[in-house]
């Protein structure tokens, strides 16, 4: 089926809300528009996607979401060119994702044609909350719950698939400082630390709060063996340049195959940069720290873009990166930016007009 033939129960709000929003003063992820889709799962099949003015939603308090956490979601942005377009990077690489998140959680897979249509329109909708300007982006959280009433211990066999969205600015206003996991994990081999299932973003909160009452602000976590090896962060993956060299760890089990991520490494090979896609060791690191040839560190992601890492700790020791001229981290994420607002060509077809 044609996802243009895809039929959509549309209810417009009465009132836009849009005039009471400050958008040079947002919290990330505190403002929502004025509309968002869901689309219930119910006797084996998607039903109609509906699109309603944002608000609350009832579920019983047996929703076996609320015991058993089957849930998973992605994080997307809308960005709007000088022109007032409006584009979607690396759309596909998300539907993509939520699906095999969605898969290892046992819930049935969404409609690659009620995904895109519902989405494009719900954009088309709201397009005056996708606003210009390096950093302004409409954030798109697809997401879906399960919606089965009772508290046995099974997958549930109803579902709701929902995308909302909320005008956003930088995640981080300024760089950032990070401590190296040495106690916790955020995930284990076998385990769901490839999806972006909500539990392992809950399950990290208690180690993040230790971190920030050192003065942190995120945590690099390590594998849950051994803690020898550097993984990702806690909103974003994360890059290490030693001398001219830039360092990231594999994709595996434990580390989400961020769509940020994989284009850092194509720019960086567009700029002739050497990447290297290898576990990275904390004992590598922080030598390379102490005899300067760590020149940065920067995580990547789609809330966070890219940031830098102004410092780490380690065994209770904190090593400071300075600022660089020739930072990998500004120059990548120029790129990106670039290609994002639509304002140089996209030589890997990355974006896709919203409508």
């Amino acid at each position: 089926m044609n996802s243009t033939d895809i039929q959509l129960d549309i209810t417009k709000t009465k009132a836009s809300k849009i005039d009471q929003v400050d958008f040079s003063n947002l919290q990330f992820g505190k403002v929502n528009s004025d509309h968002m889709m869901y689309c219930d799962y119910i006797d084996g099949e998607w039903q109609t996607p509906k699109i309603v003015p944002y608000g609350p939603m009832e579920f019983e308090p047996s929703a076996k979401v609320f015991h058993y956490g089957q849930a998973v979601f992605e994080g997307m942005k809308a960005f709007k060119d000088e022109d007032g377009q409006v584009w979607l990077f690396r759309p596909e690489q998300n539907f993509e994702r939520i699906n095999k998140s969605s898969k290892r959680l046992a819930i049935p897979e969404f409609p690659k044609d009620y995904f895109f249509n519902s989405l494009k329109t719900l954009l088309k909708l709201d397009k005056e909350w996708v606003k210009y300007g390096d950093g302004t982006s409409l954030y798109i959280r697809p997401f879906v719950i399960a919606t089965e009433n009772g508290v046995s211990a099974s997958e549930s066999d109803r579902y709701r698939f929902m995308i909302i969205t909320c005008p956003a600015q930088a995640y981080y206003n300024k760089p950032i400082k990070v401590i190296f996991a040495q106690e916790y994990s955020r995930a284990a081999d076998g385990g769901v630390g490839y999806a972006k299932a909500a539990g392992n973003y809950g399950a990290q909160f208690y180690p993040t709060k230790l971190a920030k009452a050192k003065g942190l602000d995120q945590i690099i976590w390590t594998d849950a063996s051994s803690h020898e090896y550097l993984e990702e962060a806690g909103t974003m993956n994360i890059f290490f340049r030693i001398g001219d060299r830039l360092l990231t760890a594999p994709t595996n089990d434990r580390i989400l195959d961020g769509v940020t991520r994989k284009s850092i490494i194509q720019l960086a090979k567009d700029n002739d940069v050497e990447v290297t896609v290898d576990k990275v060791s904390v004992k590598e690191i922080v030598e390379a720290a102490k005899t300067g040839e760590l020149k940065e560190i920067f995580g990547a992601g789609t809330a966070a873009t890219v940031v830098r890492v102004e410092g780490f700790e380690y065994n209770d020791e904190y090593y400071d990166l300075p600022s660089i001229d020739d930072s990998y981290g500004v120059r990548f994420k120029k790129s990106l930016q670039d290609i994002q607002y639509n304002r140089v060509e996209d030589p890997h077809n990355w974006t896709m007009k919203a409508f």
